[in-house]
């Protein structure tokens, strides 16, 4: 690591200049909220995705950064370093947004990265690295599963034919196709050839925490596991009026008994379990008809491995004991999984000690949410920087950063940056 003394202690980013940037990029795929608030619905390659892919590259062009675009759809802009054999810093996350999503969640991370070159540049600030600043393809894994698709594919994780096949859950449409469609198709190879030196992403925390104990930097230590499931479960469709409850075979039922179950589940294993039915479908979807099949999706996460593995497991032994006392069929798909994510000990110590530098209260906590960091940290040295949220509210077009939290985060970021880049 580079010595502790900053290279450029009293330089900071312009908030103003940042902000403006965050609210352009806002408008495109703007949903208004009847209270004022509005958010975003730029959901991965979609035409809002492309509208907002051209505008953060322009900006990157007009910085008179190289950009990069990889078969995945990623995008890589470089400021050089006087040194061309060196690793580069990255700074990035993502700019496609859920269908009811906020304008910071991903946005901050990248934008903050385009504003720490304008503010090296304004400053004629020179490094012997290079900058880079990334957004990773389908980070949210709406439109596209799993999330963090990019920078999986980026780092070796996910292969790259396997995540070009992949198909969309709305519309059917095929990943590579869309790529193709919107331009974004790349010719830099995956992954990576050369990892960066560092990866640093700030980020939203998404969560009440910070906000609730007052603090200003989430100083973060890893990111916890998750467990993607879907559940499809086929019944027998019958009359609601003529089948008595007994001899009903009932996949409405069963989804509900599950959501349920999974409440119970997190109830026993401790406050660190989380588990969430975010998705459920009925057929025929009448009110007066015994479906004949519902499809739901389970979302475990803890930030322990052998607690997430026992909650899957008994997630299962439920659903067998389930489709036999109902009658019913119960298959089951993984649609995602990783392990619990722990960033570089000396990232995360510089993160805090930056952060206490410059005056800021600190938290250490882990990431209740997948970010493209946690895939980075397999190939590099990581760190994570969280602002509040307030309200705790993300994903939700209600979604809020205050500037003087945002201004914070970006300078904590600034300074992280300029330890790892060798500036003089």
């Amino acid at each position: 690591m580079a010595d502790e003394t900053p290279a450029a202690p009293d330089l900071h980013i312009d908030i103003e200049r940042l902000l403006t940037r965050i609210d352009a990029l806002g408008q495109i795929g703007r949903i208004d909220g009847p209270n004022g608030e509005w958010g975003n619905a730029r959901l991965a390659l979609t035409d809002a995705d492309r509208a907002g892919r051209d505008l953060v590259v322009g900006w990157m062009r007009e910085l008179g950064m190289e950009i990069a675009v990889d078969a995945i759809g990623n995008v890589v802009a470089t400021r050089a370093g006087s040194d061309p054999s060196l690793s580069a810093v990255m700074i990035g996350s993502h700019i496609d947004t859920v269908g009811t999503g906020g304008r910071f969640d991903g946005n901050l991370g990248v934008l903050a990265g385009l504003e720490i070159v304008e503010t090296l540049d304004a400053a004629g600030l020179a490094a012997e690295r290079p900058l880079q600043v990334a957004f990773f393809t389908d980070e949210e894994g709406s439109r596209f599963a799993p999330d963090m698709l990019g920078s999986q594919v980026y780092v070796g994780g996910l292969d790259l034919e396997q995540a070009l096949d992949v198909v969309a859950a709305d519309d059917g449409a095929r990943l590579g196709e869309e790529l193709v469609r919107i331009g974004y198709a790349g010719d830099v190879e995956c992954p990576t050839a050369r990892p960066p030196h560092a990866f640093v992403e700030l980020h939203i925390e998404q969560g009440p925490i910070l906000e609730a104990d007052d603090v200003t930097i989430g100083v973060v230590e890893g990111v916890q596991g998750i467990s993607w499931t879907e559940i499809v479960i086929i019944g027998q469709s019958a009359h609601a009026g003529t089948t008595p409850m007994r001899l009903r075979h009932d996949p409405a039922f069963c989804a509900a008994a599950i959501a349920t179950y999974v409440r119970d589940l997190t109830h026993h294993l401790g406050s660190d379990q989380v588990g969430t039915v975010g998705r459920i479908e009925v057929h025929p979807n009448l009110v007066n008809v015994v479906p004949a099949r519902a499809a739901l999706t389970v979302d475990l996460r803890n930030t322990d491995e052998r607690v997430l593995q026992e909650a899957e497991g008994r997630l299962s032994a439920f659903l067998e004991e389930l489709a036999e006392s109902e009658g019913v069929q119960i298959s089951t798909t993984t649609l995602a999984r990783f392990e619990p994510v722990e960033f570089d000990p000396a990232m995360v110590d510089l993160v805090e000690t930056t952060a206490r530098r410059l005056g800021h209260s600190t938290r250490r906590l882990s990431s209740g949410a997948g970010h493209d960091a946690q895939m980075l940290a397999r190939i590099c040295p990581t760190a994570m920087i969280f602002t509040p949220s307030v309200n705790g509210l993300s994903h939700n077009i209600a979604e809020f950063t205050e500037a003087v939290d945002i201004e914070a985060g970006a300078n904590v970021l600034l300074q992280v940056v300029l330890d790892q880049l060798e500036v003089g």
